[in-house]
């Protein structure tokens, strides 16, 4: 009952008991999953799993791929790993064949586990979720509790979206207003197009802050890569620091929701003054990955800009989607000179592809079939198959129902290699793939949680099995995965709908349009092909 599905699981005669005379041993190259391994079980089992116990934790290397592993479960447990990560997912995948409580680490044992035996590797090497802290604030140990839910699901990105229109989070100490200035804002709209909640919100990250988030990543094999939105979603950098704009008036952090006029300029002092935040981003996620946005940037602020449009015709460019696309492409110099790789969400295809960046397509499929045809890796975030922002059900019962329906069964069926891809060369192209978890209107992690769960489970399942799918097997698997997840306190959706305490009324909604949707896609595809 393993989620996501390992490539073979068959039972095997006998059992193991975990007690307080269970120990652990492994080779001296798996030292950091067996310290991380001994953190979850000594509480469980009251000992201290040191060497000479009754029944023996094994965790050794094998020639396998470095994500791959085989675990043996009998009289003793033996995890055979290619690599510290294989030997991590074993590890993981032993955790999820014990009794539920055993996840509280709370004590209760002896628990005893079936004999089993299982052999698993990873489909796709990028297994993301991007978690939105710029709109809603997540306080550093929720962070690591997201983390860890990652890493339960053998999940290995998580990108972190940190600046937007509504706020800036990442500690800069050459800038120190994008936070003093830039991480609050004065209130929050309620639902879509709701009234104003009145109240204040804000935070930020300092760099220890984001040193320990990587490092507590690192040690569950998540790499943390961040996102600083440009040029567009920057209205609360330009609020800290009106330079950057192409106005005149001050600006506020936004307090609203929707895609901003606001974006910075193109001068040579906005980007080096992203450049020099850039330099100390570097320094904080070692991620050879660096996600700059380039979405939804609109042009009317350079349409009308004297400065911009004397950029464009000093540059010989066509319009402002080529000016954006220049803009684009001097911070991949920027970053593939220090051995960095730009990612940039589906719009930098318009008016150009930076040379080396790697694409994120989120409107439908489109944007990964044009990127990888042309050479470009690509991580398929398809908004209508992984926005987990997105309602659950039809109806207005969801706590603050939004976007189209996007249920657990929808999420299942995606496949990761767009249908026009496959059988393609260009196939190879694609990375993986990776769900949203949007938050304009997620503003606890109470309702992060719902919003997730169990949808990601299902998600994980699409980038770590093989590509055939079995919705009646993965629901009877699940069935036996969701009282983990209430083991570790989240507070899941329930298949019947929300809880008492997980409805949300009064807060206003707006179900997304999908001729909305339709046509913002038409547009695109418009801009692609002309």
């Amino acid at each position: 009952m393993i989620v996501p599905k390992p490539v073979k699981h068959e039972p095997r005669p006998g059992a193991f008991v975990l007690d307080r005379e269970t120990s652990l041993a492994a080779d001296p190259a798996l030292g950091g999953v067996a310290a991380w391994l001994r953190g979850e079980l000594a509480p469980v089992t009251g000992g201290e799993l040191l060497p000479g116990g009754s029944g023996t934790i094994t965790l050794a290397l094998g020639d396998l791929p470095p994500e791959a592993y085989r675990l043996t479960v009998g009289a003793t447990v033996e995890i055979v790993a290619g690599g510290p990560a294989g030997a991590f997912y074993g590890a993981q995948t032993f955790r999820q064949l014990l009794p539920p409580a055993a996840l509280r680490k709370a004590g209760g044992g002896p628990f005893e586990v079936p004999g089993a035996y299982v052999e698993d590797a990873p489909r796709f090497g990028w297994r993301g979720a991007l978690l939105d802290v710029a709109r809603h604030f997540m306080v550093k140990r929720d962070v690591l509790r997201f983390i860890d839910l990652l890493a339960l699901h053998k999940l290995n990105v998580l990108h972190l979206h940190l600046t937007d229109d509504q706020g800036w989070r990442v500690e800069i100490r050459r800038y120190p207003r994008l936070t003093e200035a830039g991480s609050w804002r004065k209130e929050s709209q309620t639902g879509w197009n709701g009234p104003m909640d009145g109240r204040p919100h804000g935070g930020y990250y300092t760099q220890d802050d984001l040193r320990e988030i990587v490092a507590y990543a690192a040690a569950r094999h998540v790499t943390v890569v961040p996102e600083i939105d440009l040029p567009g979603h920057t209205q609360a950098a330009i609020a800290a620091y009106p330079e950057l704009g192409n106005l005149d008036a001050p600006l506020e952090v936004r307090t609203t929701w929707g895609v901003g006029h606001n974006v910075v300029n193109v001068e040579d002092s906005t980007i080096k003054f992203f450049q020099d935040v850039l330099d100390e981003v570097l320094e904080l996620f070692p991620s050879p990955y660096i996600v700059l946005g380039g979405d939804e940037c609109r042009k009317d602020q350079w349409r009308a800009s004297p400065a911009a449009q004397r950029r464009i015709a000093e540059l010989g460019l066509r319009d402002e989607e080529e000016l954006q696309s220049w803009f684009i492409h001097q911070f991949d110099a920027y970053l593939t000179a220090r051995g960095r790789r730009l990612v940039g969400w589906d719009e930098i295809l318009e008016g150009g592809l930076a040379p080396g960046a790697v694409v994120a397509s989120w409107r439908g499929e489109l944007g990964a079939v044009t990127a990888a045809r042309r050479g470009h890796d690509v991580i398929n975030c398809s908004n209508t198959s992984l926005y987990l922002d997105y309602r659950q059900a039809p109806g207005e019962e969801e706590p603050v129902p939004f976007g189209t329906v996007l249920a657990l069964e929808d999420v299942y069926a995606f496949e990761p290699v767009p249908a026009d891809l496959r059988g393609e060369p260009a196939a190879a192209r694609v990375l993986g793939a990776q769900c949203c978890l949007w938050t304009e209107l997620i503003d606890s992690t109470r309702h992060a949680d719902y919003m997730a769960f169990p949808r990601l489970a299902a998600f994980s399942e699409t980038v770590w099995s093989s590509a055939e799918r079995d919705l009646a097997d993965f629901r009877t698997r699940l069935a036996a995965h969701l009282p983990r997840l209430a083991a570790l306190g989240v507070e899941y959706r329930h298949e019947e709908g929300p809880l008492p305490w997980q409805t949300r009324p009064g807060v206003p909604g707006r179900p997304e349009d999908p001729e909305r949707w339709q046509a913002k896609l038409d547009a695109w595809t418009s801009n692609l092909r002309r």
